[in-house]
């Protein structure tokens, strides 16, 4: 009975066994020839890695471009700041978002505290000199920075000249053409030793000819400070109190120079450009021929004498009727406009390359071409608006650290003036850094501070500085500098100056009403003594914190004694 349903049940059982194993030939078939495909696709993926054009551009990429290169680059992107519209504006968007607000400079100790140094007067100094207005921190000067130093040049080179009796700093803007070379260390290449200059001097003689001379200098690195200070560095001449502060943006791993803002944008800006000639091409030859007129074959000649003769004239001006005149011509001629359909060309089909150059320069295609579109609204502004800050702002925190290095320097260059204003110590660290330290413990840090970028409500800004102030642990002077900022007023520093002490109180236009806790702070008494008073519940001390109620009728019964020099005046009832 059990061998008689073994032999039934084995021939189901081995068809079950053959399928399964054709499903997984099936299985690895297909496996297989997935895995030949993925080889195949990966093969030509490294193939086209290989092409030509490939090879030719990480071949330029791979290497600096050369000092030519760079000069010629930097040419174009004057050029083209000068003379594109697109180039133009989008620089002049850039530099009004960074520098339009202007930004605040001070320094924390300002002297007026015992044993304090007066840093915030040296960096006043700097930064008010007519010279550096002329370079740096002009309106003027730093609108050219952003525009032509970063935008066409991708870099700033600035000389920090400096007289070694007094301290005095200057700050001048060394041309990027001029600069050859970059003398690194040898041993690391981010840190830098030299820039090397190369121009042509122009000079006059006694009699005022021109007279040219080519010239050549090293410039040190504004943080190297090696303990010799050789007059000459590889048989060039040294200047030692003239460091250089070298400004670069777009710089690509293992660059030495920066790229200009604009030179993504050439390309496109120019594809535009002649894309709009184009269409003005087409446009002109379209009005070419606005009218035809149809005539039998023998009539041709006369039909065009007809419109060659010059048009009627008003009979009240005597102006000829060059619009709206009347053609007076036979029956069998006829006159009609001329088709323009299917051969115009909408200009804004120009905007992709438009889009592209607002890509380039971080800004927002709208701004770029004042143009809002067809969808163009608050809420798609507003979108487009938020990049656009986060841009701008990482700009200014470029110059926020530039700007912190050269204010150092300045310090450290007053310090170590024999003349100079202020007094301490400069030393080196193990890393080659400048650390300061001045006498009386006096701070040296330098607060840099920029307008918001994006629209705040200014009286939800004032609500939050007055709640703050309420609290009674801001200073009068951080909330005096805090509301005058959020209503955008200009020289901040100077205003709190003037309502600061000699002993770094502070000076109130008018006194804060004592009756509140925050008053009480600002003047410096005690805030829970203010008010209604204690609310503390009756501990059982000897002295209870208010009087008792017979004392306090008592006292209020007491006559009220006459001001001084004032009899009582009494009326009589009749």
């Amino acid at each position: 009975m059990s061998e008689t349903a073994v032999a039934e049940v084995a021939p189901s059982a081995e068809v079950a066994l053959q399928a399964k194993m054709q499903t997984l030939l099936t299985r690895l078939e297909q496996e297989s020839n997935n895995n030949e495909l993925l080889q195949e696709t990966v093969a030509d993926l490294q193939r086209a890695l290989y092409e030509p054009g490939w090879i030719r551009l990480t071949a330029q990429g791979e290497h600096e471009f050369s000092p030519e290169a760079m000069k010629q680059m930097r040419a174009i992107c004057r050029l083209f700041a000068i003379k594109s519209p697109l180039i133009r504006h989008a620089l002049n968007l850039r530099s009004s978002y960074v520098w339009g607000q202007g930004v605040e400079i001070t320094a924390r100790a300002n002297g007026r505290e015992d044993g304090q140094q007066d840093v915030q007067g040296v960096v006043r100094a700097f930064l008010d000199d007519p010279s550096n207005q002329r370079t740096l921190t002009g309106a003027n000067a730093r609108d050219q920075l952003e525009t032509f130093g970063l935008g066409c040049d991708g870099e700033v080179f600035f000389a920090l000249f400096t007289r070694p009796a007094t301290g005095r700093v200057q700050t001048r803007v060394l041309p990027a053409d001029e600069i050859a070379e970059i003398i690194s260390d040898p041993e690391d290449a981010d840190t830098p030793w030299f820039y090397l200059r190369k121009w042509t001097h122009i000079g006059r003689d006694q009699h005022g000819n021109e007279v040219r001379e080519s010239r050549e200098r090293l410039y040190p690195a504004i943080d190297y400070r090696p303990k010799s200070k050789p007059a000459t560095y590889a048989g060039r001449p040294v200047d030692w109190w003239s460091p250089v502060l070298h400004v670069a943006v777009n710089q690509p791993l293992g660059w030495r120079r920066g790229i200009p803002d604009a030179y993504p944008a050439i390309d496109w800006a120019k594809a535009y450009k002649e894309f709009l000639e184009d269409w003005a091409r087409l446009m002109r030859s379209l009005s070419r021929y606005a009218w035809k007129a149809s005539a039998p074959g023998g009539r041709n000649g006369a039909v065009r004498t007809r419109l060659a003769a010059p048009p009627s004239r008003d009979p009240a001006s005597g102006e000829p009727n060059h619009a709206g005149a009347t053609a007076i011509l036979p029956p069998d001629v006829q006159l009609e406009a001329v088709s323009k359909s299917g051969a115009t060309l909408d200009s804004d089909s120009g905007r992709p390359l438009a889009a592209m150059v607002a890509a380039a320069l971080g800004i927002p295609v709208t701004m770029l071409l004042g143009d809002p579109g067809i969808t163009g609204n608050r809420a798609t502004a507003e979108t487009l608006d938020d990049p656009t800050e986060r841009v701008m702002i990482q700009r200014r925190d470029v110059w926020t650290a530039e700007l912190h290095r050269i204010l150092r320097y300045v310090i450290a260059a007053s310090v170590e003036a024999p003349k100079g204003r202020l007094t301490g110590s400069v030393a080196v660290d193990d890393w080659g850094q400048q650390v300061i330290r001045l006498d009386g413990n006096t701070d040296t840090t330098i607060d840099i501070e920029w307008p918001r970028l994006d629209d705040v409500d200014m009286r939800d800004v004032v609500s939050a500085v007055v709640e703050a102030s309420g609290t009674g642990t801001v200073p009068p002077e951080v909330v005096v500098r805090l509301l005058l900022t959020a209503l955008g007023v200009r020289r901040v520093d100077q205003i709190v100056e003037r309502l600061t002490g000699g002993d770094g109180e502070f000076l109130w236009p008018q006194p804060p009403p004592l009756n509140t806790p925050s008053g009480a702070a600002r003047v410096g008494g005690d805030p829970a003594a203010s008010g209604p008073g204690s609310m503390r519940p009756d501990d059982g001390d000897d002295e209870p914190d208010e009087p008792p109620v017979e004392e306090a009728v008592e006292q209020l019964a007491l006559p009220i004694p006459a001001p001084p020099g004032k009899g009582r005046r009494t009326r009589r009832r009749g």
